[in-house]
């Protein structure tokens, strides 16, 4: 697993300077940048139609108090869905870029901070890697990034081995 750094609109089109890199977790200049990524033992169609169907994850997911579609039909670009987490605030997230079968990227908004959160399904051997990230950008990007570092890491840890668990089990 490694970490990468992605532009953001926040940092005015200047490529992000990192001033600390510390395992999944990138600090650069206007946010942050946490990754997680874990192996699982099936097919990346079945892992991805279980990882998007994102109202199901309280059922599987400890960090999902609830998920809320806000539209009807299959996740596409332009779906909206209200999550609540515990220890955060509630968040309306909008898919951005969705590739079917593989990926999907979806954005929440608030008051000085965009956060981005990404969820890849790759072929892995005989199985699939699932990577999970999330970028904080903005003026309080990486204000709130430094705050909840922690809490997002373990988040992002829970979410990849919950999944796993789910195919583990059958």
């Amino acid at each position: 697993m490694g970490s990468m750094l992605h532009e953001s609109g926040a940092n005015r089109g200047a490529a992000p300077r990192p001033t600390r890199v510390k395992g999944p977790t990138v600090v650069y200049l206007w946010g942050m940048h946490f990754e997680h990524s874990v192996p699982i033992a099936a097919p990346p169609q079945q892992v991805f139609d279980r990882y998007v169907d994102v109202e199901r994850w309280p059922e599987w997911l400890e960090t999902m108090t609830s998920v809320e579609r806000l539209d009807d039909g299959p996740l596409r670009v332009g779906s909206r869905t209200r999550i609540k987490q515990p220890k955060l605030p509630v968040a309306v997230w909008e898919v951005t870029a969705l590739e079917t079968g593989r990926s999907w990227t979806w954005v929440a908004k608030g008051p000085g901070i965009v956060t981005t959160a990404s969820h890849v399904v790759d072929p892995a051997g005989d199985g699939s890697r699932v990577t999970a990230s999330l970028d904080q950008a903005g003026p309080l990007g990486g204000v709130l990034g430094r705050l909840t570092r922690g809490m997002t890491d373990r988040y992002l840890q829970i979410e990849g081995d919950s999944l796993r668990a789910q195919f583990e089990r059958g």
